[in-house]
């Protein structure tokens, strides 16, 4: 996999994932995901809710849409790249807001609102790799969309051992011909417990193939930690209502459709860590 190619392949993918996330603000799906940023900053009663949704679609549609333009040369790469990372920083910054985080649970981050948050810490190594790449060393790079995806996969993972969290997915992965077979064999705090496990052991593996350089380990980790995010986006067609408007375009959709995002940070590491430290007699 070449430069072009992994250059292609993550514009392509932040060009369907911003513009399918702007749609679905557009259409004012889900509210309360923008709403809630909104509020972290004191703008929820001087604009109305309607139109915080169209702002933040307008503006995750621009950065889908213009990343393509940029790629292809005909807009200044400081367009979509200012753009995305406002975004980014402004949603991670509400990680801090009283809302995001379970008291109950030591303060651990809230089902459906953390976790999508987090997931923004992808954006900002995808927009540097494809748009600035000169400007790290390869090790900088590997290391900054490694640390993307361990932190969601721990982050998410450990999530699965609360009780919360295994009910919240009861309906996602009975309804998968892919994971249903897990409640035949474990409870569902078990199955949960396997899930996590899963996330956090593929990621560490992952940081072992890296610091040894070994490009097995780095593969099969990679691909590990690939076939969950892969995984996710399969309930868009698995879950209850799959397929409509309603699971595409609202908080199911909203949530999973970020997952792209780490798919193009394995994407990076893989060219980066393996495919431009192989012989290109072996490469190919």
């Amino acid at each position: 996999m070449n430069l072009r190619t992994s250059n292609n392949l993550v514009v392509a993918i932040i060009t369907i994932s911003f513009s399918l996330l702007g749609l679905s603000f557009i259409l004012g799906a889900n509210p309360n995901a923008i709403g809630s940023i909104f509020s972290f900053y004191k703008l929820d009663a001087q604009v109305p809710a309607h139109i915080m949704s169209m702002l933040a679609g307008f503006a995750f549609c621009f950065v889908g849409i213009t990343s393509l333009h940029s790629h292809l040369g005909f807009l200044n790469r400081a367009l979509p790249s200012i753009t995305a990372f406002t975004i980014s920083l402004l949603c991670l910054i509400t990680l801090f807001g009283a809302n995001r985080w379970l008291a109950s649970e030591g303060g651990f981050p809230v089902i459906g609102s953390g976790q999508g948050i987090i997931k923004y810490f992808a954006v900002i190594p995808l927009f540097l790799f494809v748009f600035y790449k000169d400007a790290l060393s390869d090790k900088a790079h590997i290391a900054f969309n490694y640390v993307s995806v361990a932190l969601v996969l721990v982050w998410i993972g450990a999530m699965k051992f609360f009780a919360f969290e295994a009910n919240a997915i009861v309906s996602l992965v009975e309804s998968s011909p892919f994971m249903s077979w897990l409640y035949i064999v474990f409870s569902v705090q078990g199955a949960s417990n396997v899930i996590g496990a899963f996330d956090i052991v593929s990621v560490l593996l992952l940081c072992v193939g890296l610091l040894i350089k070994n490009n097995k380990l780095i593969v099969m980790a990679g691909l590990a930690c690939c076939a969950v995010f892969i995984m996710t986006q399969t309930f868009l067609i698995t879950a209850p209502n799959a397929l409509s408007s309603v699971t595409v375009f609202e908080r199911l959709g909203q949530f999973v459709i970020k997952d792209l995002w780490f798919i193009a940070n394995l994407v990076i590491i893989y060219h980066l860590a393996v495919f431009n430290n192989t012989p290109k007699e072996t490469a190919e």
